[in-house]
């Protein structure tokens, strides 16, 4: 097990799991029948860009894919070594990368956090949509304060997302990851966006994570209701 470990960590198989992920996941989409939901989601979104795009952690893994190719779009990714491997696949579809993550408090202050999320604000100031999850660190399906700090600093507006695919694979850890499968039926979801003013004061920081967080889990349900027959719960935990 420790040998695999040390295999893992060096470079050149970081760059071929990322590169085997990539090339997974664009045949899983080239293989799937997708619903997108409203059906003018990217007309409605388009005079808002740049946008923050928001996922369930677990749930991101074909969000890659959302990018259009005239839009410059950038994902937040841990500094974990792991990270690498994502942000190697992310770059095969187009989509920079910003290296950091969150604490268990909603903000950015851990793991070279203050510095990612400068970036994130100079990159929407550049025009560059941010796509990362929502989750507070190792607390599934809980919106962090970050994800709205991020918002009510750059005043750009948060759309939550989610993809499901009738065929998949869930793993049996924190956020319950979901392996997508090809030849499947396939759902994209875009929510309502969530927009946090400037001037918002704590009460209101809170209402707009609750007011994130509830259109998250219905994004959520609506994308498995669609590939699922009859829907499977999949929300957070109850309040």
């Amino acid at each position: 097990m420790r040998v695999w470990r040390r295999i893992g960590r060096q470079r050149w198989a970081k760059v071929a799991i990322g590169t085997f992920a990539a090339e997974y996941l664009r045949f899983v989409g080239a293989t799937t029948r997708f619903t997108l939901e409203p059906a003018d989601a990217y007309a409605r979104a388009e005079a808002d860009i740049p946008v923050i795009l928001a996922f369930w952690h677990g749930q991101h893994l074909l969000a890659p894919m959302a990018k259009q190719n005239k839009h410059r779009a950038a994902m937040l990714v841990s500094r974990h070594h792991d990270g690498e491997v994502n942000a190697i696949a992310a770059r095969r579809f187009g989509v920079e990368t910003i290296r950091g993550s969150g604490n268990h408090g909603g903000s950015f202050v851990h793991k070279a956090g203050v510095a990612a999320f400068q970036a994130m604000l100079d990159a929407l100031a550049d025009g560059v949509s941010i796509a990362l999850s929502a989750d507070v660190p190792k607390v599934a399906r809980v919106v962090g304060l970050g994800i709205i700090k991020l918002a009510q600093a750059s005043g750009r507006p948060i759309y939550p997302s989610a993809i499901a695919t009738s065929r998949r694979l869930v793993l049996n850890n924190w956020d319950r990851t979901t392996i997508n499968l090809p030849f499947s039926r396939g759902a994209a979801i875009s929510g309502e966006p969530v927009i946090v003013p400037r001037d918002a004061d704590d009460a209101a920081l809170e209402a707009a994570r609750r007011l994130l967080e509830d259109r998250l889990n219905a994004a959520t349900l609506r994308a498995y209701e669609i590939v699922d027959k009859p829907a499977r719960k999949f929300c957070s935990r109850n309040r």
